[in-house]
C-alpha cells in the first residue's frame, strides 16, 4: 500500500477524552514490510502532525520534517542499536520454544520472554509454566528463575553461555524479534536507524527509522539540534494494562548540557520515540534541568507523571491499549491524541515499527 498523501488539515470530529475516545473498530492497517520496499526509501512514510495549541491535525510526508520544526529546536534521539535477541529453544520436555532476550539485568541476570511458536513468529505464552531449563542453540541453556515484575510474560533468567559473550551468541545464533503482522523475515540492518550506534535493545526503537543521513544534514543546517541518549528497550510485546517495566538508560553530560540551552533559549524538546521520552524525563529533577545520568529507569509517564522537559513527541502508531498512550496523552493531551488515532485509523496509516509515524507539538 502507497501510504497517505499530504493533504489539507483533517477535521476528523472531536472523540472523548482518555483511552476510552479511542477507536476499537475500523480498518488498521499494519506495516508488514519496510517503507524502502514498499515505497521509494526509508523515509517514504507519511507524518501526521498534531498541534496542541491550535488543535489541528496536518498529513504531510517525513521529508517535511524540517518544515514544521523551528531554529533553535532540539530532536533527541535513541542512539541504542537492536541486537538479533530472539533464539530457537526447548524445554526439558522436547517441546518447542521461542526465547525473546529482553535485557540485561543486574547480577549477570536477564529477562527472558518464553513464546511459542506460531508458524514463522511466535506468540505470547501467558501464565505458562516452560519449566525450569530451555535449551538454547550451541549446547547452552537458559535457567528461569522466578516471574520478573509480577509479569504474566517475562521471567528472570541466567544464562549458560561463556561470560562476556552474550552479544557474540546472539550475533551467531540470534534473529530480529519478529510480530506476526510482519510478512517475512528481514536481515538486522532493517531494525536499526540511522543513529544506532550502541547495541542493546531487544526491539527496535522506531521512531527514528525514517531518518536518512540526508535528512539529518538538512534539519542540522537548519539549525536544529539533533542530541543522542541511550535507552536499551526491552520486549515491547506488552499485555493491556501492563506497566512498562526497567530499562537501561544513558545521558551524558554533553547532551544534557545541549537539552538545557535549547530550553533555557526557548527552543522546543522534541524527543523521537517513547523511549527518549523515558530517557530524559528519567535524568530530570523537578525543575525540569536535565543532569548526567546512567541506570535503570522504571518511570512510567501518564496520569501520574507528567513531562518536565519534553515538548513534543515523534513516534509510531501504537495499540490503543497501550500504556504508551498515557504518555502521548501527558505530551499532547486526550482529546488531541484521540481525534489523532482516529484520522490515522480514517486515512489508513501504516502501524508498527514499519509504519507511518505522527508527531505532537504544543
Amino acid at each position: 500500500m502507497t501510504p497517505p498523501a499530504a493533504g489539507p488539515v483533517l477535521t476528523s470530529p472531536a472523540a472523548p477524552a482518555g483511552s476510552g475516545g479511542f477507536p476499537r473498530t475500523g480498518v488498521r492497517r499494519e506495516a508488514s514490510v519496510p517503507a524502502e520496499i514498499r515505497g521509494a526509501g526509508r523515509d517514504d512514510v507519511a507524518l501526521l502532525v498534531a498541534g496542541r495549541r491550535e488543535g489541528e491535525l496536518r498529513p504531510l510526508r517525513f521529508p517535511e520534517l524540517a518544515a514544521v520544526l523551528r531554529p533553535g529546536d532540539a530532536l533527541v534521539v535513541n542512539n541504542s542499536a537492536t541486537v538479533p535477541a530472539a533464539l530457537d529453544a526447548a524445554g526439558s520436555d522436547g517441546r518447542a520454544w521461542r526465547l525473546h532476550i529482553s535485557g540485561r539485568l543486574p547480577g549477570d541476570l536477564w529477562a527472558v520472554e518464553p513464546r511459542v511458536p506460531a508458524g514463522p513468529t511466535s506468540a505470547a505464552a501467558l501464565d505458562s509454566e516452560p519449566g525450569p531449563r530451555l535449551d538454547l542453540p550451541g549446547g547452552h541453556r537458559a535457567h528461569l528463575l522466578e516471574r520478573a515484575w509480577d509479569s504474566r510474560r517475562l521471567w528472570i533468567a541466567k544464562l549458560s553461555l561463556p561470560v562476556g559473550t552474550v552479544a557474540g551468541y546472539l550475533d551467531r545464533h540470534g534473529q530480529p524479534i519478529r510480530y506476526s503482522y510482519v510478512s517475512r523475515p528481514w536481515p538486522i540492518q532493517a531494525y536499526q536507524s540511522v543513529f544506532s550506534l550502541c547495541p542493546g535493545s531487544a526491539e527496535m526503537p522506531s521512531a527514528a527509522r525514517p531518518f536518512t543521513t540526508g535528512a539529518v544534514t538538512a534539519l542540522v543546517s537548519s539549525g536544529i539540534e539533533v542530541v543522542p541518549v541511550t535507552l536499551h528497550t526491552g520486549v515491547s510485546s506488552l499485555e493491556a494494562g501492563e506497566a512498562p517495566y526497567p530499562e537501561w538508560v544513558e545521558v551524558s553530560l554533553g547532551a544534557a548540557d545541549r537539552i538545557n540551552r535549547v530550553k533555557a533559549a526557548g527552543g522546543r524538546v522534541v524527543a523521537v520515540g517513547t523511549t527518549v521520552v523515558r530517557a530524559i524525563e528519567s535524568a530530570a529533577d523537578r525543575a525540569g534541568r536535565l543532569h548526567p545520568w546512567r541506570g535503570w529507569t522504571d518511570l512510567v509517564i501518564g496520569a501520574a507523571r507528567d513531562v518536565a522537559v519534553v515538548d513534543g513527541l515523534l513516534t509510531g502508531w501504537h495499540e490503543p491499549e497501550s500504556t504508551h498512550l498515557g504518555m502521548l496523552e501527558a505530551i499532547g493531551g486526550a482529546e488531541l491524541v484521540a481525534r489523532s488515532y482516529r484520522a490515522a485509523m480514517d486515512a489508513g496509516y501504516l502501524w508498527h515499527e514499519f509504519g507511518d509515524v505522527h508527531l505532537i507539538l504544543p
